[in-house]
C-alpha cells in the first residue's frame, strides 16, 4: 500500500506537524508513506516539494491573486478566508508518484484548487484540521452555522447578500466533489459532528481518530531540571500558555486569558505564580496579566516544547474553537494538566477534574477558578499529572493513530477494488 499525504507544509504549523507525525507513524509500522507539500521545512527525503525558486515565487504570487475577490468585501473580518479559485500544477507530480490512496490534510490556496480534487483519481481520505472543507471559505466558523445549508450572507465577509463569495465557493465544492470517493477523518467528536451536520459532507463516511504524537519525545522531564534549562523560577507555580500567534490570534483566546489571570491574581495568587508564554515574543507594551510574565518566543522543536511543558504546573488552552487541541495532548504527554473551556475538540482531551479542568464556556471567572483548583492542592496536582500522562499513553500514541489509519486505508482500498472488479 502506497500512501501519499498532501499538505501545504510538512512541519510549519499545528496542522502540518500533525500530518507529518501521521506520516512518520505510518512508516514506523512498516507502510510506504510520502508527503507532497508546497513548502518544505524538514530535511526528510520522503517529503517532496517544488525545488525551484520559480515555483516558490508562483506560489507566493497565487496567494496575492487569491485574495483579489476579497477586495469586494472591504468590511471583511480579519480572519483567514480562501475560495481557492486559481489553477495548480499538482496532478503531474501525483501521477508520477502513483499512490494507491491519498490522505489530504490542510490545503492552502497556493497549493490546490477546489476543482483539482476529482482529478486526483484515487480514493481520498481527508483529515480535517479545521472547518474549511465544509464552509464557503472560512476556517473557523465561530457562531455561524450557515454551512448547514449553503453559506451566503457570510458574517466573516460582513455580507448581507445571499449570493456572495461564500455561496460561490460552496457551489463550486458541491459541483466538483459530488462523485468523489472521499472518506473524512476528524480528530475530535465535535468537528465530526459539525461535518455531519454540513450540507457538503452530511452523506459521507466520517471517522474520529485523535491526532497522535511521539510520547517518548513528549514525556515528563524532571521539573527542577526543565526550569533550570529555561531559566525559570523554582519557587513559583508556573502557568503556561502557548500557540502559534499565541497573543494575536483571537481564536486562541488571549482576550479571555488576560481577565482570567487578573481574576486569579486578585484571589491571592499574585506573588505565588508566574505566567510563561511561548509562541509569541514580548510585545513593546506587554499586557497586564496580573502577575509576572515571561515570553519565550517561538519554540519549533519537540525537545524545547517537551521541556517547557514539563517545567509548568498547568497548561492553559482558552481557545474559542479547536478541531482537536494538540497543545493540550502534548501537555498531557509531559504530565502537565490542562485548563480549557468545556467546548469543541478539547472536550475529547480533558476530563473534568480528572486530568484537568473544563470551565464553563466562555466564563472568565470559572476559568480562573479552574486554574486555582488545579494549583491549590499539591497532592491533587500530582494525581492530575499522573492521569494526564496516562491518558496520553492510552489514547494519543503515534502507533495507535497509525494503526487506525492503516486499517481504514486497507478497508477503503478493498472496497474500491471490489467495485472496480464488479464494473
Amino acid at each position: 500500500m502506497k500512501i501519499l499525504h498532501l499538505s501545504t507544509h510538512d512541519i510549519d504549523g499545528g496542522a502540518a506537524r500533525s500530518a507529518y507525525r501521521l506520516h512518520t507513524g505510518l512508516q514506523d509500522i512498516g507502510l510506504e508513506s510520502q508527503m507532497l507539500v508546497q513548502e518544505k521545512s524538514s530535511n526528510d527525503k520522503t517529503v517532496i516539494a517544488p525545488k525551484t525558486r520559480l515555483f516558490q515565487g508562483i506560489a507566493k504570487a497565487k496567494l496575492t491573486f487569491e485574495s483579489l475577490p476579497l477586495k469586494l468585501y472591504p468590511q471583511k473580518k480579519n480572519t483567514p478566508f480562501f475560495v481557492q479559485w486559481l489553477p495548480d500544477r499538482i496532478i503531474p507530480t501525483v501521477a508520477q508518484i502513483n499512490p494507491d490512496i491519498i490522505n489530504l490534510h490542510w490545503i492552502s490556496a497556493a497549493f490546490m484548487q477546489i476543482e483539482t480534487f476529482p482529478k486526483l483519481k484515487r480514493p481520498l481520505v481527508w483529515t480535517l484540521h479545521d472547518m474549511w472543507g465544509f464552509t464557503g471559505g472560512c476556517h473557523v466558523a465561530g457562531e455561524c452555522d450557515r454551512y448547514k445549508v449553503s453559506c451566503g450572507a457570510c458574517p466573516q465577509l460582513n455580507s448581507g447578500n445571499e449570493w456572495d463569495l461564500s455561496r460561490w465557493a460552496w457551489q463550486r465544492k458541491v459541483k466538483a466533489w459530488k462523485n468523489l470517493n472521499l472518506t473524512l477523518v476528524s480528530p475530535s467528536s465535535w468537528l465530526a459532528q459539525c461535518a455531519r451536520s454540513s450540507s457538503l459532507f452530511q452523506d459521507l463516511r466520517i471517522e474520529v481518530i485523535p491526532h497522535g504524537l511521539d510520547i517518548q519525545k513528549y514525556r515528563p522531564i524532571n521539573k527542577h531540571f526543565a526550569r533550570e534549562i529555561l531559566k525559570l523560577p523554582q519557587d513559583k507555580k508556573l502557568i503556561l500558555f502557548g500557540a502559534i500567534e499565541a497573543t494575536s490570534d483571537r481564536n486562541k483566546g488571549f482576550h479571555l486569558l488576560q481577565p482570567a489571570l487578573q481574576e486569579l491574581s486578585k484571589s491571592g495568587w499574585k506573588d505565588n505564580v508566574e505566567v510563561v508564554v511561548f509562541g509569541a515574543s514580548q510585545p513593546e507594551n506587554p499586557p497586564d496579566l496580573g502577575c509576572r510574565t515571561r515570553y519565550l518566543g517561538h519554540l519549533h522543536d519537540d525537545i524545547s516544547l517537551a521541556t517547557v511543558y514539563s517545567a509548568a504546573d498547568v497548561m492553559l488552552v482558552p481557545s474559542l474553537q479547536e478541531s482537536f487541541g494538540q497543545a493540550a495532548s502534548e501537555s498531557f504527554s509531559c504530565g502537565t494538566p490542562v485548563v480549557a473551556f468545556n467546548s469543541t475538540g478539547l472536550k475529547d482531551i480533558v476530563d473534568h477534574q480528572q486530568n484537568g479542568y473544563l470551565a464553563k464556556p466562555y466564563e472568565v471567572e470559572d476559568f480562573a477558578k479552574g486554574i486555582s483548583w488545579v494549583l491549590e492542592d499539591e497532592q491533587r496536582l500530582q494525581k492530575l499529572s499522573f492521569y494526564a500522562r496516562e491518558k496520553a499513553q492510552q489514547e494519543f500514541t503515534l502507533e495507535l493513530q497509525a494503526r487506525r489509519y492503516s486499517a481504514l486505508f486497507q478497508e477503503i482500498l478493498m472496497s474500491a477494488n471490489k467495485s472496480s472488479f464488479r464494473n
